[in-house]
């Protein structure tokens, strides 16, 4: 169900690519689809229903030139980048694990040194009142 919901949102993401105030998007698909050698969420077909043509951003063609996106000859990326990035999930899930361990084993240290922080303050300022 989950995943779902994010291949749906992700596709309507690709709606907006091309529209104005947009340019994180385009800068957040740009890098992915080339250097993870993907294109779309499932394959190629989602750009051609999100930007109603049948044309491709040039980061999804295998040999990227100005203008290669627009030319259905050329070859593209035929994997989606949404089973990349789950792909590129499954390999590093150990290390997101680590390093989630880490951050929660901060957030508890510093929850401990605040809570023995207030205890000093608090019985420092119980002397001054008696």
């Amino acid at each position: 169900m989950a995943f779902e919901n994010a291949r749906r949102d992700l596709k309507e993401g690709l709606v907006l690519y091309n529209t104005d105030n947009n340019a994180g998007l385009r800068d957040a698909w740009k890098p992915i689809q080339g250097e993870w050698r993907c294109c779309g969420v499932m394959n190629h077909n989602d750009w051609y229903v999100a930007l109603h043509e049948n044309v491709v951003p040039d980061r999804c063609c295998q040999q990227v030139f100005p203008g290669c996106g627009r030319n259905a000859s050329n070859a593209f990326w035929t994997r989606g980048c949404y089973e990349k990035v789950e792909e590129w999930l499954d390999d590093n899930k150990h290390l997101l694990g680590t390093i989630a361990m880490c951050v929660l084993v901060i957030q508890l240290l510093g929850m401990a040194f605040s809570m023995t922080l207030y205890q000093q303050i608090h019985r420092a300022g119980k002397k001054y009142e008696a």
